[in-house]
């Protein structure tokens, strides 16, 4: 059986977890003025970077997080583009005053302000150039898997890549607006085809099998890490991977995947798929207001991963299923 508990503090056993990591979503900074979401959600573009300052005080304080990980989208699209450089490189410097290693995750907003060739280094993502997927193992019982959710995506290539032009087709295919981050019209799980989604290529899906095997063959549990959300019960139709059911047609072919992490939706969310994986959305640092944080560290056990989280983060308990 598993079991999801949520909750704003703590985690109910008293063991000492195997390690612990920090954890951070959709900081968003820009040195610009407080704005509003297309849902008119306000967003805190100078408070965003104190809330992550904050965060890497407390994980510094706690002396035990091995390390912490982003899920993405650390500058704003909003952010003037001749101050996109210096901006990636501040929040970076604020992330390097973590005592540890920071993993990177890129999002749609990392690649509004820089393409690629540029962000990949800043962010020190070990790519399989110039691709943003890579794994890692903290200890050996448990690895990292991050994927590269814009891998096929309209954005962050130049303009005559064969991935952006396959996008761009496919986005016209699925979805008639002549404002292809816009929604409209389309119904249910169809409003995900929108430009600030993306989709996992055939190359990384068989890098994904090839390392899930290994992991399977090394007796490894798996945290799958991506920006942009894998299961519909996690999020809203309209921020979901494009191709989500390929990728978690692979996962589900091994009984070592427990939980994915992801950003990208905002709100944040939880579900537990057929499989019994967990799927964790994390709450943007974007949008607390003042006096509010949304960061927080996860607890590492044989049999589950305790998220606790600040006030603006909701604690999670995420139980394997057995």
């Amino acid at each position: 059986m598993y079991t999801i508990l949520i909750k704003r503090m703590g985690h109910p056993n008293g063991l000492a977890p195997l390690f612990s990591f920090g954890v951070i979503t959709d900081v968003q900074y820009a040195d610009i003025p407080d704005g509003y979401s297309f849902h008119g959600v306000p967003r805190y573009y100078r408070n965003s970077i104190l809330v992550l300052q904050r965060a890497v005080k407390k994980w510094n304080n706690h002396q035990n997080i091995k390390f912490s990980l982003n899920l993405g989208d650390i500058v704003d699209g909003k952010c003037p583009k001749d101050q996109s450089l210096d901006v990636v490189c501040k929040v970076i410097k604020e992330f390097e005053n973590f005592n540890g290693p920071t993993y990177h995750i890129i999002g749609n907003h990392c690649l509004y302000n820089l393409p690629r060739s540029k962000l990949l280094p800043l962010l020190s993502i070990p790519s399989h150039h110039p691709h943003a997927y890579y794994d890692f193992s903290p200890i050996p019982e448990y690895r990292f898997i991050v994927l590269d959710g814009y891998d096929i995506s309209a954005i962050g290539w130049p303009h005559d890549h064969p991935h952006t032009i396959q996008s761009l087709n496919f986005l016209n295919e699925k979805n008639p607006n002549s404002n292809k981050d816009s929604p409209n019209g389309l119904v249910n799980l169809e409003r995900r085809f929108v430009k600030f989604n993306g989709g996992v290529g055939k190359e990384q899906l068989k890098w994904l099998d090839n390392i899930l095997q290994d992991a399977k063959n090394s007796n490894q549990k798996v945290v799958v890490c991506c920006h942009v959300p894998l299961d519909p019960g996690s999020t809203s139709n309209d921020s979901i991977l494009w191709n989500y059911e390929e990728v978690m047609d692979v996962i589900h072919r091994y009984d070592c995947v427990k939980v994915c992490l992801c950003g990208h939706d905002h709100h944040g969310g939880h579900s537990v798929d057929s499989h019994g994986v967990h799927h964790r959305v994390l709450e943007a640092a974007l949008e607390c207001q003042p006096g509010i944080d949304a960061f927080g560290y996860i607890d590492v056990f044989e049999d589950r991963l305790s998220l606790i989280g600040a006030d603006g983060m909701v604690s999670s308990e995420m139980v394997f299923k057995r």
